[in-house]
């Protein structure tokens, strides 16, 4: 069942804002390297510091921001596009299919760039278009329109430099499969009722998440 305002998606705003404003009073301003913030230098994921144990920058990270540009894009694509997600699938499906995919973007970055230090929102909002594409081939309504936004942001990230590609497309990839277990798997698999469906959808959820935390800690291992 969808929900009927997209609460979660203005908290998460609203708190993206509020670390990001707290990082800059740390580090000095606007023009402040924000690695002088404390919060932000304790968050920002970078691969040998979660081999050191650090295994919490893997979930902050996805709340810090380098600058009031990124930061600003980032709320303003999530308030678009989460929104939609959120009313079509509920606040509780949307927060889970939110969290999978930041978390499957740390674990992409770990993979294949752990040595840079990587901050943003925009592994998780990657995720709320995969689900939003899933979402609409669901509805069987044309998924043109969103293929052709996410195409565009893959581009964006291949050409602009100090984008992480991999926190986006671990983040769409972790988005997308975790809205399907959500909408698509139930009638896969013959559970058509509410709570059978609802069951499917938290086991998927939860085991994209497992999978994702679990590709972190052994790929920490090894740096």
């Amino acid at each position: 069942m969808g929900a009927t305002r997209p609460t979660a998606t203005y908290a998460l705003i609203a708190v993206n804002v509020v670390i990001f404003v707290i990082t800059l009073a740390q580090a000095g301003g606007l023009s402040a390297n924000l690695l002088r913030s404390r919060i932000f230098a304790d968050g920002v994921l970078f691969g040998p510091l979660v081999g050191n144990g650090e295994y919490w920058r893997i979930l902050t990270s996805g709340f810090l921001h380098y600058s009031l540009i990124h930061v600003g894009l980032n709320m303003l694509t999530l308030y678009i596009l989460g929104r939609d997600l959120e009313m079509a699938i509920g606040t509780r499906r949307f927060l889970g299919v939110y969290l999978t995919a930041l978390f499957g973007g740390s674990a992409a970055v770990l993979i294949f760039s752990p040595f840079a230090a990587t901050a943003g929102a925009s592994g998780a909002i990657y995720g709320v278009m995969g689900g939003l594409l899933v979402a609409v081939i669901k509805a069987k309504l044309p998924p043109g329109q969103i293929i052709g936004l996410i195409v565009i942001n893959i581009v964006i990230s291949l050409t602009i430099p100090n984008i992480s590609l991999w926190a986006h497309l671990g983040g769409l990839a972790f988005g997308a499969a975790a809205t399907a277990g959500v909408l698509l798997l139930p009638q896969r698999i013959g559970r058509r009722d509410a709570a059978s469906a609802s069951l499917v959808g938290w086991l998927s959820i939860g085991i994209l998440v497992l999978v994702a935390l679990l590709i972190c800690v052994a790929r920490a291992a090894t740096l």
